[in-house]
């Protein structure tokens, strides 16, 4: 897969550029969240992993400052012409705003680029399907320029130069989950983040006898302009209010709390909108927590009742679901080889992922894929990616 598509992108490239004469080819993966959704701007945990699937980059440097940009993947858009240093957002700069935003942020910390660069992506994650393939390009555009440029930046600092692009060149308020499980996977384990101090560590997914089906609604979200910036802000406006109560004054995120500390003050919200996005909030970071240590113990019928859980919260307190993940989310709990089951990323569409015995994964896709298809009018589709490792340049 990897050799094909490295093969893929270097045609990418020598179709708008005449060869790939000097080029190098860069990858970074996408990644799938486990467990612990809309908690890492909160100040919880996450637990998510790395996927052997992502973005691909075919990359040669310049004599002049001239930039050329251009994707295999949309190619209707074209070549992307700009120049170093002309890094201004710009409504049309449609998904350039990625990699131009990861250029402006490196400028931005004194990190200048000496030269220009042509540069053709090309990628195997699946648009708006949630499994962040924007992460992935943000990624992507950091090591290639820190190894092209020598720039002394760890991968830890890539992610958060991600979510600085992401933040405040592209307006999209996210937290550091997805930059930092692209920069930092590691092939079979996921990554247990506190999103509050980064720290972290893997853990081992021990999944024999088991597979980890993702399963694309194919309704694509777009969380740029969508209800996810609300949702911060409310739980911005919950964690005000709760540190208006004298005994909760000094928390300074809502993933501090346990489910009793806040079940004990939660009429201090005022808004029972704002209070439900609160409770999300608070019980998916303890969730996280209990998740990780009862897949440290082998326990995964727990795990997968925990996953069942998130999605329930996620659709009736977050109110990121949409009726195509909740079909795909109940179908799957149906099924009896199926451990649990949840909508992963931000949500209002994209994807779900479930765990399912080995034996019971053809049934799944049957059955899940004939219920969608009555239901919701159109066809999903089915994933089973390895758990991958982070960024790397290809040989």
């Amino acid at each position: 897969m990897a050799v094909d598509m490295v093969q893929k992108t270097l045609e990418c490239f020598e179709k708008v550029y005449g060869d790939s004469k000097g080029a190098k080819v860069y990858f970074a993966p996408g990644r799938v969240n486990l467990i612990g959704e809309h908690t890492d701007y909160n100040g919880g945990h996450v637990f998510p992993c790395a996927l052997s699937i992502g973005t691909y980059a075919a990359v040669r440097p310049r004599k002049d400052g001239k930039l050329f940009l251009y994707s295999g993947n949309i190619p209707d858009k074209g070549v992307t012409e700009s120049r170093l240093g002309d890094f201004r957002p710009l409504k049309e700069d449609s998904w350039t705003g990625y990699p131009k935003g990861v250029m402006w942020a490196f400028d931005k910390q004194g990190m200048k680029m000496e030269r220009g660069l042509d540069i053709a992506f090309y990628g195997n994650i699946p648009n708006g399907s949630g499994l962040s393939s924007s992460a992935s390009l943000e990624v992507l555009t950091g090591y290639f320029l820190r190894d092209l440029y020598g720039f002394d930046v760890s991968n830890v600092e890539l992610a958060l130069i991600g979510q600085d692009c992401e933040n405040n060149y592209n307006g999209m308020n996210c937290g550091i989950m997805d930059q930092f499980a692209s920069a930092m996977g590691k092939a079979g384990n996921a990554i247990f983040l506190d999103t509050a101090t980064l720290e972290y560590k893997y853990a081992p997914l021990d999944l024999r006898g088991l597979e980890i089906i993702i399963t694309n609604t194919n309704k694509k979200h777009k969380l740029v302009g969508s209800a996810y910036n609300d949702r911060r802000r409310e739980s911005e406006e919950a964690l005000k209010q709760l540190k208006a109560v004298p005994a909760l004054s000094g928390i300074k995120a809502l993933g501090e709390l346990s489910n009793e500390d806040f079940d004990k003050y939660a009429e201090a919200i005022s808004d029972p909108v704002v209070r439900k996005r609160a409770r999300h909030a608070v019980y998916e970071n303890n969730r996280t927590i209990e998740a990780v240590a009862v897949l440290e113990r082998g326990e995964i019928a727990r795990f997968g009742e925990l996953m069942n859980q998130s999605h329930v919260s996620l659709r009736d307190d977050y109110e990121v679901s949409c009726p195509e993940l909740d079909v795909l989310a109940e179908e799957a709990w149906k099924i009896p080889g199926c451990l649990g089951a949840r909508m992963t990323g931000g949500g209002f569409g994209g994807c779900t992922v479930s765990i399912v015995k080995e034996e019971a994964a053809e049934e799944f896709q049957k059955k899940v894929g004939d219920a969608y298809r009555e239901k919701i009018g159109y066809d999903c589709s089915f994933y089973t990616p390895g758990i991958g490792g982070g960024p790397r340049e290809e040989a």
